[in-house]
């Protein structure tokens, strides 16, 4: 097989499959609009389709423009956020739309690299905005495209090796069709998540199967190559579950980080034993009692955290200890409000039993 031949067979085999087999009825594939375009690029991060769409639509119903996005509190990005994960991405999301209204004008950047520049936008997302909004003539190098060029080419080593990455964006770059570049990105995209995929990929239908170097040294299980393994630490904590009058009281989480800036339960520090004492001591509220709920496991990128709630139910609080760092939630109002997955869980369970420990392990 030669490379020349297949080089030039590329993007010609993948528009013309993604013209037949490709998705086309996304909600942000009709719109040239960018700051629709970018919200879906970010929503797609380490998401799928599927969990992504209705997280789409209510977002644009609350921020139907990238002005409504910048104006509004942070707070109520993470509200809606809440649940999607990788919370950063909200953060950087409505810091990017300040630096759009901020520095351009409010009119979103056309180039790929000024876009690049703008908080939360790496290259391969700026390239996928600039050719989807604006026809800019772009590679991108996604997790999908990252194994369909793997699989495709042959391609030896772990994609997050420097030296590996770079070789996949010169060849991304040279395959680049000198028209129909949206179509082509999106075809790369489509192939990946629906016939080249990570397990079980359906090499008979795929357009790429006549050339594929994988297919042909029958390697396609190899490639990519997989992360070299580390141990996935196991982390503890303990949360307090201050509880008065039907209501929790929530703390701020710092902006950077786990969490950042989202509503979380206060973590009792590990050397406090007497999670009740602590509570009395730090937020002087009068605790009438304190009960070890069960636990939850949930699942980071690089780690695993068991999470040991302890109910504290306490006097009544008044507006007590409620600041810019805390604030004291309803239980009947969880829905609305910017909460970490494990967090909701538990406050959850909490609602709907509110005088009983939850039983058994809970896990993510």
């Amino acid at each position: 097989m030669d490379d020349t031949t297949q080089d030039g067979d590329f993007a010609t085999r993948l528009i013309a499959w993604h013209r037949k087999h490709g998705r086309h009825d996304l909600p942000w594939q009709a719109t040239r609009d960018p700051y629709r375009i970018w919200l879906s690029e970010i929503m797609l991060q380490q998401t799928q389709v599927d969990t992504v769409i209705p997280y789409y639509a209510r977002f644009l119903a609350r921020f139907p423009d990238l002005a409504s996005l910048a104006a509004a509190p942070v707070d109520d990005v993470l509200a809606l956020w809440s649940g999607l994960g990788y919370y950063a991405r909200a953060r950087n999301l409505h810091k990017a739309a300040q630096a759009v209204v901020a520095q351009h004008g409010g009119a979103f950047p056309r180039r790929a690299a000024e876009i690049a520049e703008l908080p939360g936008i790496g290259r391969s997302t700026a390239a996928a905005i600039a050719a989807f909004a604006f026809g800019e003539r772009a590679a991108i190098l996604d997790g999908n495209v990252k194994r369909v060029l793997c699989r495709a080419f042959g391609i030896d080593g772990f994609p997050g090796e420097r030296a590996v990455e770079q070789r996949l964006w010169a060849l991304a770059e040279a395959l680049l069709p000198q028209t129909g570049i949206g179509t082509y990105i999106q075809a790369q995209m489509d192939l990946g998540a629906t016939l080249c995929t990570r397990g079980r990929p359906a090499c008979g239908r795929c357009p790429m199967a006549e050339i594929c170097v994988a297919l042909r040294d029958e390697r396609v299980a190899e490639l990519p190559a997989a992360r070299p393994k580390k141990a996935v630490p196991q982390r503890h904590a303990r949360v307090a579950v201050i509880v008065a009058d039907g209501r929790v009281l929530l703390e701020r989480r710092p902006p950077s980080g786990i969490w950042g800036g989202l509503l979380a339960l206060p973590e009792v520090p590990e050397h406090e034993a007497d999670a009740a004492r602590w509570v009395a001591a730090r937020y002087g509220l009068t605790p009438r009692g304190a009960t070890t709920l069960a636990p939850l496991n949930h699942a980071f990128t690089h780690f695993r955290l068991e999470i040991t709630p302890v109910r504290v139910d306490v006097a009544p609080a008044g507006h007590a200890v409620a600041d810019g760092d805390h604030r004291w939630l309803a239980l009947a109002d969880l829905e609305g409000a910017g909460l970490p997955t494990p967090v909701r869980r538990i406050l959850t369970e909490l609602a709907r039993a509110p005088q009983e420990a939850p039983q058994g392990r809970l896990a993510f």
